[in-house]
């Protein structure tokens, strides 16, 4: 990794283009999840490198990074995004081992991380206000500033994919960003925002300071220099994130968690779903707030779709990043207990154990490895049902008809994604329509979509749209001009 100076960048905060040492001098280990074995060190920020990041971003928006003309801080971001492609190998294979995803998956992550940053660049001078018929002899028209330092806190589950869903459509509105990354998993973000410094972007327009949530993100979330805040992650940790910001009297966007559901209706083309349903609950070993981790299927053809499931999982096996198979192990010994904890309980509880795939023989005995699993029928006032696991943990649940399964969809407390699946159009349509989430897919599914699509939840998943062209207008706000001309 390139240095700026002598200090070394995983263990140093990075403040106005340079690795700075944090203000405790202390350290947070980096465990490799496929061994259990820590591989790296990151600095151990705290309120006090905090303070300085927000200065160094007010600074900014001061001087160089304020003065700067939307079409140009689209190229930088475009320029970043190619940044991204040429150290494609080297990203992936940090983001692989940081997160012990497979390396094909890590690969998708690097390859959406620099398309964040090539479509914001582009649509960086294509945010318009409007004019606004008003009363005669006045001229009214409303344009879109940048809200001013942003803060952002990303989870560990897709460190590059999140930097770049972040940060770029706030750079592309010209705030001067300060990033708190997930101390299990950010080495791949501390390379990418020295490609940012690569790119030309000036000092104090990107910081990130590591450190533990309850230090860096808690100190980040309750900085009175803030003009908004972006969160994603748990919705216990969203709550104090939103508490926080009211304080500050700013806005906030949550992206927090989700129980989503498939509905898989009789007429549906059971062979095309099985693949997709399955890939929505191991993508990440599960550990995605949008993963498909309920299943709802239609009781006439409940037996055949859950033979189908249970060769489908039977099939699956866990293993290293290198390895490259269906999934890989989970980011932490905590959350592998907590998996298992689930599991336990279920089969306590009596829930069939309809499927299990495997963890491959030649996986480290001390790498968080789980293997995948298919319960039902589960009921629907247990865990399984309507608690997020955040683990490769499907739940199948029957539905009598239409009604039925729209109640059982929108039974939970979340509601982020939805899947529909029918042969009949109108009712694909009709149900999908009535879905309570913030994305809903026909006949497919797409655990958040392409970078194209706004993504954001209701009720319990948060608030606030990401991605797509509604994220630009997240990280704005609007002003209205009235002029008068007599």
């Amino acid at each position: 990794m390139t240095v700026s100076n002598q200090h070394d960048s995983n263990t140093c905060i990075f403040i106005n283009n340079e690795w700075l040492p944090c203000n405790s001098g202390e350290t947070l280990s980096v465990v490799e999840p496929a061994t259990g074995q820590c591989f790296a060190k990151i600095a151990a920020g705290n309120a006090a490198d905090i303070d300085v990041a927000v200065k160094a971003g007010r600074a900014a928006l001061n001087g160089a990074w304020g003065q700067m003309a939307a079409v140009d801080r689209g190229r930088l971001l475009v320029k970043v995004g190619t940044l991204i492609l040429a150290h494609f190998d080297e990203l992936a294979a940090l983001e692989a081992r940081d997160t012990g995803k497979p390396l094909k998956q890590a690969q998708a992550d690097i390859t959406a991380a620099a398309r964040y940053f090539e479509y914001y660049g582009t649509a960086a001078d294509k945010v318009h206000g409007d004019t606004i018929p008003f009363t005669e002899g006045f001229f009214v028209t409303t344009e879109y500033l940048p809200h001013g330092v942003t803060g952002h806190i990303i989870p560990w589950n897709y460190p590059a994919q999140m930097l770049g869903r972040t940060l770029a459509p706030a750079l592309a509105m010209g705030n001067a960003t300060v990033l708190k990354p997930a101390e299990d998993a950010c080495l791949s973000s501390l390379r990418i925002v020295e490609l940012c410094r690569d790119a030309g972007f000036p000092p104090g327009a990107i910081s990130l300071v590591p450190g533990t949530g309850e230090d860096a993100g808690a100190a980040l979330a309750a900085h009175r220099g803030l003009d908004f805040i972006s969160f994603t992650g748990s919705p216990e940790v969203g709550a104090l994130v939103q508490i926080a910001a009211a304080h500050n009297h700013i806005g906030c966007t949550l992206e927090l968690g989700g129980k989503s559901p498939q509905i898989i209706f009789a007429d549906a083309d059971l062979d095309a779903a099985v693949p997709v349903v399955v890939a929505a609950i191991v993508q990440n070993s599960g550990q995605t707030c949008s993963a498909g981790a309920r299943v709802l299927v239609e009781t006439s053809i409940a037996d055949i779709f859950t033979k189908k499931l249970q060769v489908a999982f039977s099939e699956l096996i866990a293993g290293t990043p290198e390895m490259d198979l269906n999934l890989g192990p989970l980011i932490n010994q905590s959350q592998k207990q907590r998996i298992e904890g689930y599991c336990s309980k279920a089969e306590e509880d009596g829930i069939p154990l309809l499927a299990i795939g495997r963890v491959s023989e030649s996986a480290p005995e001390a790498g968080y490895f789980v293997e995948p699993r298919l319960y039902g029928p589960v009921p629907l006032d247990h865990p399984l049902a309507h608690e997020e696991v955040f683990g490769p943990v499907l739940s199948l649940i029957m539905f009598k008809d239409e009604d039925d399964a729209v109640s059982i969809a929108n039974g939970t407390e979340y509601g982020l994604v939805a899947g529909v699946w029918s042969g009949d159009g109108s009712r694909a349509v009709r149900v999908g329509r009535k879905m309570i989430a913030g994305q809903v897919f026909i006949n497919g599914y797409g655990a958040g979509g392409g970078i194209e699509l706004p993504f954001g939840g209701m009720k319990k998943s948060g608030h606030g749209r990401e991605k797509g062209f509604e994220a630009l207008y997240e990280f704005s706000a609007s002003r209205t001009l009235v002029i008068k001309h007599g």
